[in-house]
């Protein structure tokens, strides 16, 4: 019986609660770091980042529920001693309104969204589906280290996940089973459903040896979504006795002229990030001609657009922001700029960094007219 993708609520359960000694490493191989996020995030992420997943659950060791709770939009839950034990812990935690269900392994970090989609679309008409490649290699038999047979590979799958079913229906079979299954399918499959082989991904990688790690690696980081932005402000000197520069005042024989404080560094790094995001720049986003902005902090401005970054799912990765003039001397402020500008991105000090020089006495700057600010920002998506 098809049923209507609208009427679906699709619910997630990903299986965490193994000890993945073979992939080596200091810690479980889902809280090891690929491509700067643990294995847990990106696998959660495939799904939490799609607009039709009402329920995540993510099944996890108990010694490794705090690594879970540094996870966005999931539900941890304690796993068992063996593979369905957990699984079946995951499907009773689903919220009750879910109608379908997705399980995956969380050492898939890399699964391509048309594997995900290509499961869910089974499933409008059917009661399960699992991706899988077909075998393409010769098989063999052996004993002994020697060839002793050959095996016929024209009905054999590489089974993937994740494997998504009618939720009442694997929840009853895992109710129901005896234990010691493979995967999910082997549980359909001995509570007599069908399920409908869909299309998988050579990218759909399972994470099982350390050579693994460096393969998911270099997927993840050509999947990834990277933006560079520039920004560029010049501010002229006036009458005044300092001139605030990333946030920082410093005494100085003028001030800088602005329509706001005038901070020349900090109004750099915030239209460097709305370059990076394609959206203007802080005259579009407060015009100099609204009076509601004379005078204003320019951190105002900053937090908008590291606000406005991490609306569209972007981490600021970090900023690298060049303050050019001859006076005043920015060396002995530069830690105190990198450190106030780190607390207003909510970004670590060591991926923000302030430094200057002069323009050789060369030009406006030069000739302490005012003072020119260059910096760039680099966002990757969440």
């Amino acid at each position: 019986m098809k049923i209507s993708r609208s009427n679906m609520r699709i619910g997630v359960v990903v299986v965490a609660a193994g000890r993945g000694t073979r992939a080596g490493g200091p810690l479980p191989k889902q809280w090891q770091e690929i491509a700067g996020k643990r294995i847990a995030n990106w696998s959660c992420e495939q799904f939490s980042n799609r607009g039709d997943i009402a329920d995540i659950v993510l099944v996890v060791h108990p010694n490794d529920i705090d690594f879970a709770k540094n996870i966005q939009g999931i539900k941890p839950v304690h796993g068992g001693a063996t593979r369905d034990v957990s699984v079946r812990n995951g499907l009773e935690a689903l919220n009750p309104e879910i109608t379908h269900v997705l399980i995956h392994d969380v050492a898939r970090c890399t699964t391509p969204p048309s594997v995900i989609e290509g499961v869910i679309s089974a499933l409008e008409h059917a009661a399960g589906a699992a991706p899988a490649l077909a075998v393409s290699d010769a098989l063999w038999t052996g004993a002994d280290g020697k060839v002793s047979g050959t095996q016929d590979r024209s009905a054999l799958f590489r089974a993937q996940t994740p494997q998504g079913f009618a939720m009442p229906a694997i929840l009853a079979a895992h109710r129901a089973h005896k234990g010691g299954a493979d995967d999910d399918v082997e549980v359909a499959c001995a509570a007599g459903l069908d399920v409908t082989i869909t299309e998988g991904d050579e990218r759909n990688l399972k994470i099982t040896t350390p050579a693994d790690f460096a393969r998911a690696a270099a997927i993840l980081e050509q999947n990834m979504d990277i933006r560079l932005g520039n920004g560029f402000d010049v501010h002229a000197f006036e009458d005044g006795d300092h001139v605030i520069l990333c946030g920082v005042q410093i005494p100085h024989t003028k001030a800088l002229k602005g329509h706001s404080d005038a901070d020349v560094g900090m109004h750099a790094v915030t239209d460097a990030i709305y370059g990076a995001l394609a959206d203007g720049d802080i005259g579009q986003h407060f015009p100099p001609s609204d009076p509601q902005w004379t005078g204003a902090a320019s951190e105002i401005f900053l937090r908008h657009a590291v606000d406005l970054a991490r609306d569209h799912g972007f981490q600021i990765s970090n900023i690298d922001c060049t303050l050019i003039c001859e006076y005043p001397k920015v060396g002995p402020h530069a830690a105190k700029m990198k450190l106030t500008m780190a607390q207003l991105m909510d970004l670590d000090a060591n991926r923000v960094s302030i430094k200057a020089t002069t323009s050789e006495q060369l030009g406006f700057t030069g000739r302490e007219e005012g003072i020119a600010a260059l910096a760039t920002a680099t966002l990757v998506k969440a």
